[in-house]
């Protein structure tokens, strides 16, 4: 993968109105990266968009839901409009609910498969023709490190991030053609609002945990990547050993997942 500068980088980040994608909004507009920030709350991305107005590059909002093909192509054609192009796509968007699958209905997966993994795709094939003219072009797909060891009551979560795993393994090497770079960056539980927005909750669990990694840290270290040109990043040490341990000793992973992980 390419190193890159991001000066004059002409991006788009899914989810921007909070969390991760707010911040990598607004790190990439202090780095004079201009940004198309697409979310689904106005209210929201009017804030961040003034927050913004002091950096250095260029936030302009755009109110859409990923999961509709509309609301896809209005993203790209502003792209186009605004910036004359893209380098940068973020794939940031993002749900989840908690709780036994076997007690949900089809609905809860299939909303969270269209969120986090079939808008996420789409949004990808729709982007290659502006990426393949871009400069040092990029996708980055967020997705967790719960897509390497899953873990129980967030069945449908796991299963979608499992898929964006394999699809951006699977893409990268078909995109090398194009000099279409392909970074997946999977953090661990993130200090953010995901929990307070899930779509279900039949648990009567906290599901924020302290020491939770914030999404400031996230979007510096995905930065950080996408100027080194990596290829994938486990954010945290804890996901990190979990990955391994999955890998070494499968068995063991598995009971400690079924002991402690509900």
């Amino acid at each position: 993968m390419a190193r890159r500068r991001l000066d004059n980088l002409r991006s788009i980040v899914t989810g921007a109105s909070s969390g991760i994608g707010r911040h990598l909004t607004l790190q990439l507009a202090e780095q004079n990266v201009n940004v198309v920030a697409v979310a689904r709350r106005a209210d929201r991305l009017n804030e961040l968009t003034s927050q913004s107005e002091s950096l250095s590059g260029n936030v302009v909002p755009v109110v859409g839901d990923v999961t509709d093909p509309a609301a896809r192509k209005n993203v790209l054609e502003t792209c186009h409009r605004e910036f004359g192009g893209l380098d940068l796509l973020i794939n940031n968007a993002g749900t989840t609910a908690m709780g036994p699958f076997v007690e949900a209905s089809p609905e809860r997966l299939r909303q969270i498969f269209e969120v986090n993994f079939f808008a996420l795709a789409e949004m990808t094939r729709e982007a290659i023709p502006l990426l393949k003219a871009g400069h040092k072009p990029m996708i980055v797909n967020i997705g967790s490190v719960l897509g390497h060891r899953a873990t129980p009551l967030k069945t449908e979560y796991c299963a979608s991030k499992f898929a964006v795993h394999g699809f951006s393994d699977a893409i990268r090497g078909e995109l090398s053609k194009y000099g279409i770079d392909l970074l997946l960056v999977s953090p661990s539980t993130t200090d953010s609002d995901l929990f307070d927005r899930a779509i279900e909750d039949t648990t009567e669990k906290n599901w924020k945990k302290s020491g939770a990694m914030g999404p400031e840290i996230v979007a510096q270290k995905t930065i950080r990547a996408i100027r080194n040109g990596r290829h994938e990043i486990i954010l945290s040490a804890g996901g990190r050993l979990m990955v391994w341990l999955d890998r070494i000793a499968p068995s063991l992973a598995n009971r400690i997942v079924a002991r402690y992980g509900q």
